[in-house]
């Protein structure tokens, strides 16, 4: 216990009562406030805890947008005096009563001065009634420092107002302003004198690219990299410096390679300050223009120009920008060893697809080379970026260029293990109707490319197209139609001949498109799509190897061959080799086939070149329907026999032997006895007649008697022939008098 004035008072009441006191401030308890004020053991100085919501701001950053603030309210429980929660209120007479009873205007807490919170909150007549109670200057100045934090600009300048604020302080608030975009505070700072070309060290961040570190920089600086249009127009206005380097860039390069190495923003090199406008490139590309118009866009730094580095930074828009701003797309970059990279060709290599479209859109040469003659089409292939071929491609870049070293797209591609990418990007773009520009078809021809892949829907695109030579052969003398048939394309194959394309032309082995499919396996397939041309178009000139009646001779298609035999074509022509459709057909064996084409007037007695007959080459049902037919014939044309007479037991005569084609009678004469019908014929004598023959004394081997035949008649009457060839000729005689009598007794069908 404590004896005070006569009273006596708990030993820990000066804390309770100056708590008490904190707690009706902060409950806006106006008059119990002042009643604790009275109360003399109250400690108007005491630092207590209490709850307390108070004013947060904090800077977002955006990727190409200015850095925003962000202002909440916030409670929690931090240290206080009387003082700092009625500035903090703003509550103006209590304010004045606790610095009257001695409150201690210059006390700092965990949250700052009292002047601090006066600015924090905004009440400028508390400020007012802090300065003129002494505020000293640490309290002022971070109370300056609060204005350009919170965008104060009235508490700004009553602060500078003072003597208080020294010159470093005053360049810091106007950097921390400028990052803020509080350009109403940039303009009273400015007005108040602030140096604007001093440099402060600041905390600078960016999300694009990738930057949070301490710097020492101008004002202008901050305003650039947290893209804050108006401080820099404000900044500029007030004509601040312009030509000086900063280190913020994020691209280190070799001036004797041009090489670019990303080392991360804020170490690479010193660049002037237009440079650190393009890598913290602002939306709107206002800032960029604003500084263009006090430095050429066409500047050089270390042998590259701004145009350059926009495109390394991979920022369409400012490469937008400073196009229209009269940046050169042709400038090459400078290097001591004459290297010369020009903007399309980094942006190339870098795969931005946006950035060379700006390029192009704006009229640069894409077939521009390097100083290994490389163009933008060869770089991007290089390096695999497909979107970019496609870009250039709808360009019109030459895909018939090649570089020091003789590459071309294509074997660029082989060596860099992207031929499928490169196909997929040109067969996708012809089939969208584009046709690849080539000036050399002996380095690219589309049509050739195409048909080597094999891809039938463009092709349909590409033989439509205006220009397309369908004839056109490589150095070895290989066509469209040529590939495709030798790596079996066979739709492929057909979109080329329904086109058109020549499939007669010989390579400068002399191969067609004929020997080609043969040597690969893939003939029947290419004979076929020919074989339906023909039909259908009645095209009779395509030759090179392919006759169309003699495949779908050899094919066995009757229906095909009666088909083209209307339409002209001829049975007995021969192909290159000297072979008939009728051979062909009897060389696979085709029966039916051999039987239509006899039908309809084939020659049955040709011969190859190489003196082969029908017989010689027919197999299997065919070589039966040959025989036949070759028998027939014989027989009905017919040829001089010797005849026995008397069983056997008689001389022999010459007759003229034949059967009439339409009774089926045998005849050697004119009576009726020499005209009969046969009822048997065989090969040999009978018994009867071998009999006879040896009665009459007849050697053994003249019974043997070669060539020898016999008929039995419906009479039943036996007669003996012997004909010219033997046992061949006798065969032939045999079959044919068969054929002839069966097919006069039941008809042809029997």
């Amino acid at each position: 216990m404590t004896v005070f004035s006569g009273k006596v008072v708990p030993m820990d009441y000066e804390a309770e009562a100056s708590q008490r006191l904190l707690d009706a401030i902060l409950g806006g308890d106006t008059k119990t406030a002042s009643d604790h004020i009275a109360d003399p053991l109250v400690d108007v100085n005491f630092v207590g805890a209490v709850s307390l919501k108070t004013r947060r701001s904090e800077v977002v950053v955006r990727d190409e947008s200015a850095s925003e603030i962000r202002v909440e309210y916030e409670e929690f429980k931090t240290d206080v005096t009387a003082l700092f929660l009625a500035v903090s209120f703003g509550n103006v007479p209590l304010v004045k009563s606790l610095l009257n009873i001695g409150a201690d205007v210059n006390q700092k807490l965990f949250r700052g001065f009292a002047t601090t919170v006066a600015v924090r909150e905004g009440h400028f007549e508390v400020l007012e009634i802090l300065l003129k109670a002494g505020a000293s200057q640490p309290a002022c100045e971070e109370a300056l420092m609060g204005a350009s934090f919170h965008g104060r600009p009235r508490l700004a300048e009553l602060l500078m107002g003072t003597d208080l604020i020294r010159p470093q302080v005053a360049v810091h608030a106007l950097a921390t302003a400028c990052c803020r975009g509080f350009v109403d505070v940039v303009g009273t700072l400015l007005k108040c004198g602030v140096n604007a070309n001093s440099t402060d060290r600041l905390l600078l961040q960016s999300s694009k690219p990738s930057l949070y570190t301490n710097v020492d920089c101008t004002a202008l600086v901050a305003a650039i990299v947290n893209r804050q249009v108006s401080a820099v127009r404000l900044l500029l206005q007030a004509g601040v410096k312009t030509d000086i380097m900063v280190r913020l860039g994020a691209w280190s390069w070799d001036t004797n390679t041009g090489e670019e190495f990303r080392v991360g923003a804020g170490v690479a090199e010193p660049y002037p300050l237009t440079w650190c406008a393009v890598e913290f490139f602002e939306t709107s590309g206002d800032i960029l223009r604003l500084l263009l118009k006090v430095q050429s866009p066409n500047a050089t730094h270390n042998g590259r120009t701004l145009l350059h580095h926009a495109v390394l930074c991979g920022s369409q828009a400012a490469v937008r920008v400073l196009l229209n701003c009269g940046a050169d797309p042709e400038t090459p970059i400078r290097t001591s060893r004459g290297v010369e990279l020009r903007p399309i060709h980094i942006a190339a290599r870098y795969g931005s697809v946006e950035i060379i479209q700006e390029l192009v859109g704006f009229g640069c040469d894409i077939n521009s080379k390097t100083d290994d003659e490389d163009t933008a089409l060869l770089i991007s292939t290089i390096h695999k970026h497909s979107e970019c071929v496609k870009v250039l491609a709808l360009a019109g870049a030459d895909f018939g260029l090649v570089n020091k070293s003789g590459h071309s797209v294509v074997s660029v591609a082989e060596s860099s293990k992207w031929c499928l990418g490169l196909e997929r990007v040109v067969l996708e773009l012809i089939r969208f109707g584009v046709v690849p520009h080539s000036s050399n078809a002996s380095v690219f021809s589309p049509l050739l490319y195409v048909a080597q892949a094999g891809d039938a829907e463009a092709l349909k695109t590409l033989v439509k197209a205006q220009g397309v030579f369908l004839d056109y052969q490589d150095e070895e003398g290989f066509s469209a139609a040529m590939l495709v048939a030798m790596n079996g394309h066979i739709e492929a194959f057909r979109v080329l001949v329904y086109a058109g394309a020549d499939v007669k032309l010989l390579n400068k082995s002399g191969e067609t498109v004929v020997s080609l499919s043969e040597k690969n396996g893939y003939l029947d397939m290419i004979e076929k799509v020919m074989l339906e041309f023909a039909l259908e178009k009645d095209n009779r000139n395509m030759a090179g190897g392919f006759y169309a009646l003699h495949c779908a001779a050899r094919r066995g298609d009757v229906k095909a061959v009666e088909l083209l035999s209307e339409k002209g074509y001829g049975l007995d022509v021969p192909d290159g080799d000297g072979y008939t459709p009728l051979m062909l057909a009897a060389i696979e064996g085709h029966g039916k086939m051999c039987e239509f084409l006899i039908s309809h007037g084939a020659n049955c007695n040709a011969k190859n070149g190489k003196g082969k007959t029908l017989l010689d080459l027919a197999v299997g049902d065919a070589e039966k329907v040959i025989r036949n037919e070759l028998s027939r014939r014989f027989v009905i044309k017919g040829s001089t026999v010797m005849k026995h007479t008397k069983g056997g037991k008689g001389k022999t005569h010459g007759k003229g032997l034949k059967m009439l084609e339409a009774s089926g009678v045998l005849s050697w004469g004119k009576s009726v006895k020499r005209n009969v019908v046969c009822k048997e014929v065989e090969i040999g004598m009978s018994q009867r007649f071998r009999r006879n023959r040896k009665g009459k004394g007849y050697a053994m081997e003249e019974e043997e008697e070669e060539g020898i035949f016999r008929v039995v008649t419906t009479a039943n009457k036996e007669v003996h022939f012997v004909c010219e060839g033997g046992l061949v000729g006798a065969e032939m005689w045999v079959r044919g008098i068969r054929l002839v009598t069966r097919e006069a007794i039941c008809g042809t069908q029997c």
